[in-house]
């Protein structure tokens, strides 16, 4: 779909819901075109009267709408790259199409590759759901922060085995639709506070700190807002890192333990570290340590 640069979230929001798909964004630097992307399973009830549908309930020309049947062969074969993954005993990240039941007592969170970050079948991401289960006590009530959602399958995650109140934030308006959109479909969106949002931006004092937070994010952006992310910390909290090469890592556990926090424990996967970090004893979340 061709669309006003003008009217880029509406209109992807808009497209996104009609579809029940996320959509991709594709703007032209050259001339300013804005281009909107979905890749539902079907249309109905044509091609050429589904164009028109589509064109008056999003109020554009249907001259400005296309729709191109891609073929079977092509638009199936890569699911076979996408597996369920089990997380341990609690729970089961799969697609769609996957026939997998859940074992007793496992909570399912369903989700299909797209543009955003985060399937689970990465090995940062994979790090942050094992630790979400890892943390999770059903005993009492723990808040979480994803920074840097992506897809919103930590956020999604966090939700269905209990966590609450559940936040997540990204700087990336379509990381954005697309977790909405995600958790729509688990049905938590209820559950799963989403925004648009600048870490580099965010208030130095927070309106709440929270028990377990994620933030599966580059080194120098960890590194450079260590104070921000730990002053976000509840005291007796666990922050969860990722998305880090092992190279950097040091980099990053020096920025945080700056601001009173220590390393609980690492794994190294494919030159990916990541790792846990809890506030030493007797220091303020976000207080720089004295050395």
């Amino acid at each position: 779909m061709r669309a006003n640069p003008a009217r880029e979230e509406p209109l992807a929001a808009s497209l996104a819901e009609a579809l029940g798909v996320p959509v991709s964004v594709y703007r032209d630097e050259d001339t300013g075109a804005l281009t909107i992307t979905g890749y539902p399973a079907r249309i109905e009830p044509s091609p050429r009267r589904a164009a028109r549908a589509l064109a008056e309930a999003l109020e554009i020309s249907a001259r400005d709408i296309a729709i191109t049947p891609l073929r079977r062969d092509w638009a199936t074969s890569w699911k076979r790259h996408f597996k369920p993954i089990q997380v341990g005993s609690r729970l089961l990240v799969k697609p769609s199409w996957s026939r997998r039941r859940a074992r007793g007592g496992q909570r399912v969170v369903v989700l299909d590759p797209g543009l955003s970050f985060g399937t689970g079948q990465h090995e940062t991401t994979a790090f942050c759901l094992r630790q979400l289960c890892r943390w999770r006590d059903s005993q009492c009530v723990q808040s979480f922060l994803d920074i840097g959602t992506g897809s919103g399958i930590l956020a999604i995650a966090a939700a269905k085995l209990g966590y609450a109140p559940v936040e997540a934030f990204d700087f990336d308006p379509e990381s954005v639709r697309a977790a909405q959109a995600n958790a729509r479909r688990n049905r938590v969106n209820g559950r799963v506070a989403l925004r648009r949002d600048d870490l580099t931006r965010m208030p130095k004092a927070p309106r709440r700190r929270f028990d377990v937070i994620c933030a599966n994010l580059t080194y120098d952006l960890l590194a450079g807002e260590a104070r921000r992310i730990s002053r976000l910390l509840a005291p007796g909290g666990r922050l969860i890192v990722a998305g880090i090469l092992a190279s950097q890592f040091e980099i990053v556990t020096r920025s945080f333990h700056e601001f009173g926090l220590t390393l609980g424990g690492s794994e190294l996967k494919n030159n990916w570290r990541s790792g846990q970090f809890a506030f030493h004893s007797r220091v303020q979340p976000g207080e720089r340590k004295m050395m």
